[in-house]
């Protein structure tokens, strides 16, 4: 064999091997996260204390799977079944006074992928 063959060997089979150690993207599965939307009151909004707030979580979401919490504070939710999902509301902690606070959400969609996200309030004065 010769040394220009062997190189052209060589060099094809290290490239090669480099491709493949990554994987194809087709081979991973996609993660289909539940969406939320529709968020009530609107991000970096002014509210009061125990102000009620909604949002949609969409029919991936697994209603059962649906965590709130506001500043770090777990909050009990209403969950309604509609049409295209669910629709949740909640009501802010009194505790909460003059800050600012964020609705944050977590839930595990039907394929067990999960979702996170939330918004920013403002909570200004008394009740």
């Amino acid at each position: 064999m010769s040394v220009t063959r062997l190189i052209v060997v060589l060099m094809v089979s290290f490239f090669c091997s480099n491709g493949f150690a990554y994987g194809s993207s087709s081979s991973k599965k996609a993660c289909a996260k539940p969406k939320l939307s529709q968020f009530s009151p609107i991000h970096l909004a002014t509210v009061l204390p125990q102000s009620q707030f909604s949002f949609l979580a969409s029919a991936l979401s697994n209603p059962e799977t649906i965590v709130v919490s506001v500043k770090k504070q777990l909050v009990d939710v209403e969950i309604k079944k509609i049409n295209k999902g669910y629709s949740v509301q909640g009501v802010l902690p009194a505790s909460l006074k003059n800050t600012y606070a964020r609705v944050d959400i977590k839930v595990t969609g039907t394929n067990n992928c999960i979702a996170n996200d939330g918004w920013l309030l403002k909570i200004e004065g008394e009740v």
